[in-house]
């Protein structure tokens, strides 16, 4: 089915560039409204001030930095202030490193876990009951195709996704009887900045996917009439996680490892 958000408004973080931006566009097309939040306000301007001349709609640009403890309550706090209700989250903000645990920042280990856990918990309970309560739109999260075995060199990316993707399920089952419609998506390698902040390219296992094909695997799979709980981009992806489900733990291990050349 084709489903419009005219009428509702859409929060996407991390949307300076990549997915983030990519979700923007997407759901602007579609008629909704937008919040855009990423720590760069310069960029997020120009693409608000872009998608309102391209699709009539209205984006509000809000500079935050999602690693900062209780950033989603304040964010929740920030956009009452200013009257603006959401009814779709997308909770797209996130970055990892790579290189063995033992040779990591501390602070940025504890940055990682911040942003990409802490964050994303905090601001889907800030704003879940009105999402559920609504029912119009959506809750999104980006997970990744890392969540769904261990990785080696890159251990705490992937156990932040694992937590991700565990959480969305959970939180899919208990709204199951509200109208709300909730989706974890996980991507492999994407065509975006991820790998710059990275810095390598060795994390990069698997076909390289463009951020337009990653929003639309998300957006068909909300459109379905029985949303799932979680979608995997790509068939290798897919088949990679199958294959991780049914193998030993210890040979998974061994793969990953091999494969994000830990």
């Amino acid at each position: 089915m084709s489903i419009t958000y005219r009428g509702t408004v859409a929060l996407i973080t991390g949307a300076s560039a990549g997915l983030g931006a990519e979700f923007a566009r997407q759901w602007a097309e579609r008629g909704a409204d937008l919040v855009l939040v990423a720590r760069r306000l310069d960029r997020l301007e120009e693409l608000a001030a872009g998608l309102e001349q391209r699709y009539g709609i209205r984006a509000t640009a809000v500079a935050a930095d999602l690693s900062l403890p209780g950033a989603g309550a304040a964010l929740r706090a920030e956009l009452d202030a200013r009257g603006i209700r959401i009814q779709t989250l997308v909770n797209n903000a996130g970055f990892g490193s790579h290189g063995p645990f033992l040779e990591q920042d501390p602070a940025q280990i504890d940055r990682m876990i911040q942003l990409n856990v802490t964050a994303v918990a905090g601001l889907t309970r800030a704003f879940l009951p009105d999402l559920a309560a609504d029912g119009r739109g959506a809750l999104v999260t980006l997970a990744s195709a890392a969540a769904y075995q261990p990785t080696p060199a890159m251990a705490v990316y992937g156990a932040t996704k694992a937590f991700v993707l565990s959480l969305t399920e959970a939180i899919a089952y208990e709204t199951r009887r509200s109208p709300l419609r909730v989706l974890a998506v996980s991507p492999g390698p994407t065509s975006t900045e991820f790998f710059d902040v990275v810095g390598s390219r060795d994390a990069a296992v698997g076909r390289m996917a463009t951020p337009e094909q990653v929003v639309t695997t998300a957006r068909r799979a909300l459109e379905r009439s029985s949303t799932p709980p979680s979608v995997i981009y790509g068939l290798g992806n897919r088949l990679s996680a199958l294959a991780s489900a049914l193998a030993p733990r210890r040979l998974t291990l061994a793969v990953a490892g091999r494969a994000l050349k830990a």
